[in-house]
């Protein structure tokens, strides 16, 4: 009978309501900010572990400092002095002293937001995950006692790296900017650019850690809008714990995984990403590098340098017939060599025969060893000179090169010829004007090496057209990848290996943009006839 007496009282215990303290614990289990300053405070701290970055001012508001405030920034994220004139110099000095009695805590804050804080962006954050996330955004957030909506104040600043020439895209004549790791000051540099409110940018924080910030940019009415979707749809299934460089985003969405010639276009110019842009193309901004993805990609894009277009056609037209050879010379250089002075000795006039014979005589391997030890001996000597310090990295790889070289001729471990052949090989990989295409080439060289050394020419041309029909086979998000070859469309010829003047391009690439291919037209200049 004990037991049933005890149950009404137990039940009433548990159906009765939470007091002040019970209510602002369970707020804080469920990640909802506190009414009371303090306990948020110390609940910050705590899960900061008290890092000696994250700076807390507290300070006192309203008519006769009745009110606790506080405000939370990371050091090194803000800019300390326009939080000084315009946070606390306002809240503290100029800001009207309101009675709490006269009014109620949320007038008060509403009146702090609308006539107080002389700041652009301002949003209320009523849980701890938004407060961190603003918090390490570069906000000033403030708190105020007996509130439980803080105010995540923006005072974006510290120190960045200045907007410079670009390192790894040179050009002769063009413009002299390039991307930095702001992702804003990117967005802005491109807005520049095209000066078009048809210019969207869509953002989402990708990565469960780092929340990085990765933003889409794309013509509205130009771009496809498959296109954009398809792109939407593979970023919003990244899961991935962090993302801290474009080659993450690249590695995920890309089509090909496990092939060795690049679908995705990457680029820090401005003026390469508004260009594209322009084409129908969609551009992937990162925050916290200076890269930029271009998608859709095509081989021949690979191919062409930013000041083709800021020079004449004709002269554009030269070099890109010429990039077209070094990329050829670049990957059989080698294995052309090793054919002929394996197989094909007839196909040589006999005074060069006798001469490479003469070369050969003191060399106690084959071509392709021959070859093989040079080849790897300057990617030895290239990626060393990469990795060493600016002022002694090219000097270490160019005496070294000399050295090397000279010493295994006079040596005779190799051939006189195969240094020359070796030397051409590595000068026209250096005209690709793309690094991803350039390694993808220096990587099929050794394949196309050991055909050469097995069959010859025959496994050459086995090899060129297993190449051929892998790149056909090729798609970047849904556009072939050796359009406009493959399908072949004579219109877009125009900018492909040929380039045709500004007035003869009235068409957009129409695998790229299919719903807006007419470009403006523009007349023909007719030569001045002048007063007869």
């Amino acid at each position: 009978m004990g037991f049933f007496k005890k149950s009404p009282r137990r039940l009433r215990l548990k159906n009765k309501q939470p007091s002040q303290k019970n209510q602002s614990q369970n707020q804080m289990d469920a990640g909802q900010l506190n009414t009371n300053l303090a306990e948020n405070l110390h609940k910050i701290k705590e899960t900061l572990g008290y890092s000696e970055d994250i700076i807390i001012r507290e300070f006192r508001i309203g008519r006769e400092h009745s009110i606790k405030a506080s405000i939370i920034f990371t050091d090194g994220l803000v800019d300390t002095i326009a939080n000084q004139e315009f946070i606390l110099e306002s809240l503290m000095k100029d800001f009207p002293q309101l009675d709490v009695n006269t009014v109620s805590l949320e007038e008060f804050v509403i009146n702090i937001k609308e006539t107080t804080l002389t700041v652009a962006e301002i949003k209320d954050i009523s849980d701890y995950n938004s407060l961190y996330e603003s918090l390490f955004s570069g906000h000033v957030i403030l708190l105020i006692d007996g509130h439980s909506v803080g105010l995540a104040i923006s005072m974006k600043g510290g120190k960045e790296r200045n907007v410079t020439e670009p390192s790894t895209e040179n050009s002769i004549r063009g413009p002299r900017e390039a991307l930095t790791e702001n992702i804003r000051v990117n967005t802005a540099l491109i807005r520049r650019k095209i000066n078009n409110p048809n210019l969207w940018v869509e953002s989402r924080k990708i990565g469960k850690q780092t929340k990085t910030i990765v933003s889409l940019m794309y013509i509205k009415g130009i771009a496809n809008e498959k296109v954009i979707e398809e792109v939407r749809s593979r970023l919003d299934k990244i899961n991935i714990d962090s993302i801290l460089d474009t080659l993450y985003i690249e590695e995920l969405i890309q089509d090909a995984t496990y092939s060795p010639f690049p679908t995705i276009y990457h680029t820090e110019r401005p003026d390469v990403v508004a260009a594209n842009l322009l084409e129908g193309r969609i551009a992937i901004l990162v925050n916290g590098t200076p890269f930029v993805l271009i998608v859709p990609a095509v081989f021949v894009q690979f191919l062409h340098a930013p000041d083709d277009y800021y020079s004449r056609a004709d002269i554009t037209t030269l070099l890109r017939i010429l990039r077209f050879i070094g990329l050829l010379i670049a990957m059989l250089g080698p294995s052309v060599y090793i054919a002929i002075t394996t197989f094909h000795q007839e196909m040589l006039p006999t005074p060069l025969l006798i001469s490479l014979a003469a070369q050969r005589e003191r060399v106690p391997f084959p071509a392709f060893i021959e070859a093989f030890m040079m080849e790897v001996t300057f990617e030895i000597l290239r990626e060393s000179g990469l990795r060493l310090p600016k002022a002694i990295g090219q000097a270490v790889s160019i005496v070294g090169t000399l050295v090397i070289g000279t010493a295994a001729v006079e040596a005779g471990i190799v051939s006189a010829a195969m240094v020359i052949v070796v030397s051409i090989t590595a000068i026209s990989s250096f005209i690709v004007s793309s690094y991803n295409l350039s390694i993808s080439i220096r990587m099929l060289r050794f394949p196309f090496m050991g055909l050469a050394a097995s069959f010859g020419f025959f496994g050459i041309t086995f090899g060129l057209f297993a190449v051929i029909l892998h790149l056909c086979s090729l798609r970047s998000f849904g556009v072939p990848y050796m359009s406009p070859f493959a399908p072949y469309i004579k219109d877009d010829q125009k900018d492909a290996v040929f380039l045709f003047p500004k007035w003869a391009q009235s068409t957009r690439p129409r695998l790229i943009s299919q719903s807006n291919i007419k470009r403006e037209e523009t007349e023909i200049p007719k030569p001045d006839q002048g007063n007869n």
